[in-house]
């Protein structure tokens, strides 16, 4: 006789059965993992395979510092705790929410950092680049001022921040959601001295804010074209359309960066962008920039540097300013 492919509540119900045997930490692990690795979710959002997903979900489930490592995996684990687990993974696969979302913790360049549905969840290569101070491109004890273009959860901006410790760094995005995330990381590291929110699409609000030019400007902007959207995995769904969507081409975003960014970059200045899967169409569409395309030794790609000298003799015209929002905001759903 064919059997009914078990609901979401029977599941539940074996899983409580099994939280009444006894079950280490470790055990909670593997069981999480080989759950994850049947329903197929997703990896990308901190973590790349099942075990390191379970792994998070356990030791935030259990209120478990990641400090304590391989020293709390022998540890027995309450019936009632073993449900709290079993809950978390049930959600993780069933609602197919990234890990990231359901502890509300990330790491980025060595650094913690709050997230939460209003933003996109650090993943970016440019924490390498940040970690060594953008060396050989830049002189670090140079670097007085930095600009992150849509900052989000103010990651990257607090780790520039961390990074050259004399410098100030504005950060902007368009999103008062986002915003409100990045003033909570802000605040957790204690940087609200030299780490400036700014509500700005893009450039536009540099205009209302005592400043200048910077040493750096870095960004990680929407640069997800149409095509790419409509195929991105679930878990995609959950983050901020605004934060991915960049138009058709994905270049909308990148192509208002190159046009203005020049204007607001010293002397010696370097424009560091990442721009992803959208690399090949970055390169056709502005065949006359120099980029260089710089390689990661913990991988990662798609990021090109331009000098400010090199953005002034290859200007980029005719690129009309999004009005509203960064690029995508108001295009219909397409997913």
């Amino acid at each position: 006789m064919m059997r009914a492919r078990a609901s979401s509540a029977q599941r539940a119900s074996g899983a409580s059965r099994a939280a009444s045997a006894s079950a280490t930490v470790r055990d909670l692990i593997s069981r999480g993992a080989r759950r994850l690795s049947r329903a197929r979710v997703f990896y990308g959002h901190g973590t790349d395979n099942a075990l390191d997903e379970s792994a998070a979900l356990v030791f935030h489930a259990l209120n478990l510092s990641h400090d304590a490592g391989a020293a709390v995996c022998g540890k027995r684990v309450s019936a009632t705790a073993q449900q709290r687990v079993e809950a978390l993974i049930t959600r993780r696969v069933d609602e197919r929410i990234p890990a990231v979302y359901l502890t509300n913790e990330t790491w980025f360049a060595g650094l913690p950092f709050h997230v939460d549905p209003r933003v996109l969840i650090p993943r970016s290569a440019l924490a390498e680049l940040i970690e060594h101070q953008f060396a050989p491109w830049i002189n670090p004890p140079r670097v007085k001022r930095v600009l992150d273009v849509g900052t989000g959860s103010g990651c990257i901006a607090i780790a520039c921040a961390v990074a050259f410790p004399r410098a100030r760094v504005d950060a902007v995005d368009i999103s008062k959601d986002a915003l409100e995330v990045a003033r909570i990381n802000v605040r957790k590291h204690r940087l609200g001295r030299r780490v400036r929110l700014v509500e700005s699409d893009h450039f536009s609000g540099l205009s209302n804010i005592s400043g200048g030019t910077y040493d750096i400007i870095v960004s990680n902007p929407p640069y997800v074209g149409a095509r790419e959207m409509r195929s991105l995995p679930p878990e995609y769904r959950h983050e901020p359309r605004i934060a991915l969507a960049s138009g058709d081409s994905g270049l909308d975003s990148v192509r208002v960066i190159l046009r203005e960014a020049g204007r607001y970059l010293r002397p010696g200045g370097v424009l560091v962008v990442e721009v992803g899967n959208t690399e090949t169409a970055v390169r056709r569409a502005f065949r006359d920039l120099p980029f260089v395309w710089l390689d990661f030794e913990r991988g990662g790609g798609g990021v090109f540097l331009l000098t400010a000298e090199q953005l002034h003799t290859h200007r980029v015209e005719g690129a009309p300013h999004a009005a509203h929002g960064w690029p995508g905001r108001d295009t219909p759903d397409r997913g």
